[in-house]
């Protein structure tokens, strides 16, 4: 089985950071500038938040906004779903998709250790497919290591 542990080792261990105070612009050209989707949302050396592409989009575009006069805690999701390393790829995806969200904050006890995206999981899950059909097909066809 696969956990969020493993998608973490693989990732970059950079975390992307702003604060709630920062503007809607500020914080997407943070994402543009390290090709990201979101951002974590820190106040206090806590987890406040999460920033989207997509609340940019929903919250500011067709609200008819401008991201240079909207602070980010105007337009944050501050209601999180999260795991933990220790939750499976396969639990990360169905909370995901049954709650509709793209990113989730990663916490080992209380401490925030990383974020994990929708295409971290969908990726690491056709890895994993990907990996077991060569293993099924090697024992198939019989060959052997």
């Amino acid at each position: 089985m696969v956990y969020v542990r493993d998608i973490l080792k693989a990732k970059d261990h950079k975390i992307h950071f702003i604060s709630p105070k920062a503007t809607v612009y500020e914080a997407l050209e943070k994402m543009s500038q390290y090709e990201i989707g979101a951002l974590v949302i820190m106040e206090n050396k806590k987890v406040v938040g999460i920033i989207s592409e997509r609340d940019y989009a929903r919250k500011i575009i067709l609200q008819g906004k401008t991201s240079k006069e909207t602070l980010v805690k105007e337009i944050m999701s501050s209601d999180l779903f999260s795991v933990t390393p220790d939750t499976s790829v396969e639990d990360a995806m169905v909370l995901m998709t049954g709650k509709h969200v793209r990113h989730l904050p990663v916490f080992e006890k209380s401490k925030f250790v990383g974020i994990i995206s929708i295409g971290d999981v969908v990726k690491t899950i056709i890895s994993n497919k990907d990996f077991l059909i060569d293993q099924l097909s090697d024992y198939i066809t019989g060959k052997h290591y």
